[in-house]
């Protein structure tokens, strides 16, 4: 293997793959990236087992050389000398090659070494057996679905955030991921809190049934995203989704499990109903928040006639106590939240004014935070006092 390829692109794409490649593994092979350079492109090929991703420099790219503002002229992003394969300590590589200093880098591998040089600079990594590592599916672009790489990172932003991190519950660990009636539908819960998002998919008619992608791929898939008004498309397999996204193919290993029966959990319909100043409500909370601790994380919000005020307060730190102004009708009512869990729902709400709504201060508080976008907190139990 032989190529030549524009530093600063090979550089941003070994970052990318680095965020999939353990640093430290029980199969050492997996702490390498994956170098196939093809006749038109350089793949960087990285894998954990439970994600993976393909980036692409391919030599149809353009890239501005440095006398480009003076006379615009551009050189290709690779050049393919020699077609091959060389699988490297992947955190070496990225490090050596974000630390040189000039504009272009070539790579060959020699016997069992990959030579990294740019003008005076050499490195000799030493290359593991390309046959012992696992392979990584290619996407088929064939029976996939589209939509607009900005607008799926929106939905995994505001969803992602609630899924499960504790050991335990592993089919919380995962956005549930449902494409029907040309709906896609996005769901995340720890059993505490729950995120359920949508957006209208013209599928032409296209489904398929419910699966649970691991929330690490879900991040990765934005990650790769990088024009939020390109469609990106993707495919699902039979264990896996696959995504494309300009030069990136990423796949996620769907997680086996049965994710908790999420409409049981969103109220139908609410006796109480208060709209408050997103914004403002998010300072209040975090302003009494402040006082709580860790053994005691939680708010109270009383609401009457026109008015929210809330509450809170730690025997070894003290109380406070905010009001704002709201739009509220009914008889007083209270309920209380983990302060966290709804500063996480608001930090997302794309509203101006938030609605929450619930039945008592023993049920389900749901917050309206967008036109397709629902986030619901269990009430935490405080002292009437």
């Amino acid at each position: 293997m032989k190529v030549t390829c524009d530093r600063e692109k090979l550089r941003e794409g070994l970052a990318v793959v680095n965020n999939v490649i353990p640093a430290r593994s029980t199969k050492p092979v997996l702490e390498n990236v994956k170098l196939v350079a093809k006749d038109d492109c350089l793949e960087l090929v990285g894998t954990d087992l439970e994600v993976a991703i393909r980036y692409k420099l391919s030599s149809h790219q353009q890239v501005a050389s440095d006398e480009a503002g003076k006379d615009g002229d551009t050189h290709g992003l690779v050049e393919i000398a020699e077609p091959g394969v060389a699988v490297v300590p992947a955190r070496v590589a990225l490090d050596f090659i974000r630390d040189l200093v000039g504009n272009t880098v070539t790579l060959e591998s020699r016997d069992n070494t990959l030579h990294i040089f740019s003008g005076p600079d050499t490195c000799e990594l030493v290359t593991a057996d390309a046959d012992e590592y696992p392979t990584v599916n290619q996407f088929d672009p064939e029976d996939s679905f589209s939509i607009q790489g900005g607008v799926f990172t929106r939905l995994v932003q505001q969803t992602a955030f609630a899924a499960a991190r504790e050991a335990g519950r592993y089919a919380m660990h995962g956005v549930l991921v449902d494409l029907a009636d040309e709906v896609l539908k996005l769901v995340a819960t720890d059993g505490r809190r729950l995120a359920l998002t949508s957006h209208p998919i013209p599928t032409t008619g296209y489904s398929h049934a419910p699966v649970i992608v691991p929330a690490k791929g879900m991040q990765l898939f934005c990650r790769v995203i990088d024009d939020p008004l390109a469609q990106v498309s993707f495919h699902f397999y039979e264990n896996e989704i696959g995504m494309q996204a300009g030069g990136a193919e990423v796949f996620a290993r769907l997680i086996d499990g049965e994710f908790p029966k999420y409409a049981a959990v969103i109220p139908d319909s609410c006796s109480e109903r208060v709209e408050a100043d997103a914004d403002l409500l998010q300072r209040k909370l975090r302003l009494v928040a402040n006082v709580t601790g860790a053994e005691a994380r939680a708010v109270r919000l009383a609401m009457k006639q026109g008015e929210l005020a809330l509450s809170g307060h730690s025997a070894g730190r003290g109380e406070a106590h905010a009001e704002m102004e709201v739009e509220y009708k009914g008889d007083e009512a209270q309920i209380a939240f983990n302060p966290d869990y709804v500063l996480e729902g608001l930090k997302h709400c794309e509203r101006e004014t938030v609605a929450l709504e619930f039945n008592d201060r023993l049920s389900p508080g749901k917050f309206s935070l967008g036109e397709n976008y629902t986030y619901i907190v269990m009430p935490i139990t405080v002292d009437a006092t």
